[in-house]
């Protein structure tokens, strides 16, 4: 087995300013930002950009490694408070508004739960959603508050549908708890 090795002290300080800066521009252009431009911004080249983050994806994943934990981690929290069907949907409306918010996750998720990732790209960034997901729809179905046929990635493509029509309605996410009220009348049992 291979041994890793710890990065250098200056390896460490390009990956983290890499980081920042990659947050900063995916916030302000989407998934799309220049990765050129990125590397700039950071003050390294692009060869040491791509030796950190071999593709836009790994970039992307990294940049949003925190935000999708954290947001898997309100499931928890909101179902320890919430009764499962009420978890459940301020859950999506929080995961709704993360989409719209933090351009570019939108395209990891819906990467994640629709049938894969682009060769050389495989990932289990937002593995912490599915089981996050996993858990809720689990303990709604066994309440009853949704049909028993829901399936957990189901749900999330329909956070994904739900989170583009609200931005196509405005922007802003305003409308990703009315669309989430439409949605879950169709889940119920």
């Amino acid at each position: 087995m291979a041994q890793v090795r710890p990065m250098r002290a200056d390896a460490r300080r390009n990956h983290e300013r890499l980081l920042k800066v990659a947050v900063e521009a995916f916030a302000t252009y989407g998934e799309g930002a220049s990765l050129d431009d990125i590397a700039k911004r950071a003050g390294v080249g692009s060869g040491t950009l791509y030796r950190h983050f071999p593709t836009r994806r790994a970039l992307l994943e990294a940049a949003y490694v925190d935000r999708i934990e954290s947001i898997a981690a309100r499931a928890a929290e909101l179902g320890e408070r919430l009764p499962p069907g009420e978890a459940l949907v301020e859950w999506l409306n929080e995961l709704g508004a993360g989409m719209i918010q933090l351009r570019g996750l939108r395209v990891l998720l819906g990467t994640a739960v629709g049938g894969g990732t682009p060769a050389g790209d495989a990932t289990d960034c937002c593995d912490p959603l599915l089981r996050a997901v996993a858990r809720l729809v689990g303990a709604a179905v066994e309440a009853g508050a949704v049909r028993a046929d829901v399936e957990p990635v189901d749900v999330l493509r329909l956070a994904h549908g739900v989170a583009t029509a609200s931005e196509l309605a405005g922007g802003e996410g305003a409308h990703v708890r009315r669309y989430l009220e439409l949605l879950m009348t169709g889940l119920r049992a």
